[in-house]
């Protein structure tokens, strides 16, 4: 191990290592397994919260954008905090959504713009004029 510390107000390990053999240096997060509450999707089916599932979400969001991992990193970590601190066994699918967007739109407005289209379920270009104006006014572009 190269480096260790704790990033997200110390809800993550960041560690750099470096491979035995090959001395290729790369980078781990950990975080603590704690039991998270059940999310009940729009249909009314309900599923184990996933880690990978909110990343892969907001990764899709942010393919190609100018975010770095440990911001990704740490965005993840605050919704995670909200599921969990929110105190119940359950949580809407819509809450988390909400809290996704929340990230994003502090991450990258585009990031914000494109999972609110697939969430938000946008029907034509008008719904995205109507977010990136109701975004203007809100930031002053």
């Amino acid at each position: 191990m190269i480096d260790s510390r704790l990033i997200a107000d110390g809800a993550q390990v960041r560690r750099r290592r470096q491979c035995l053999f090959c001395h290729e240096r790369f980078t781990t997060f950990e975080i603590a397994e704690l039991i998270m509450p059940l999310i009940v999707k729009r249909d009314g089916r309900r599923e184990a919260f996933s880690l990978d599932n909110l990343r892969a979400g907001m990764l899709r969001a942010l393919e190609k954008r100018p975010v770095s991992v440990d911001a990704l990193e740490e965005a993840i970590v605050i919704i995670m905090q909200k599921v969990r601190h929110n105190g119940e066994r359950e949580v809407d699918s819509r809450q988390v959504g909400e809290w996704v967007m929340e990230q994003l739109y502090r991450l990258d407005h585009v990031a914000y713009v494109r999972f609110a289209s697939v969430y938000k379920r946008f029907k034509d270009v008008s719904e995205f004029r109507q977010t990136i104006d109701q975004m203007k006014n809100e930031t002053n572009f």
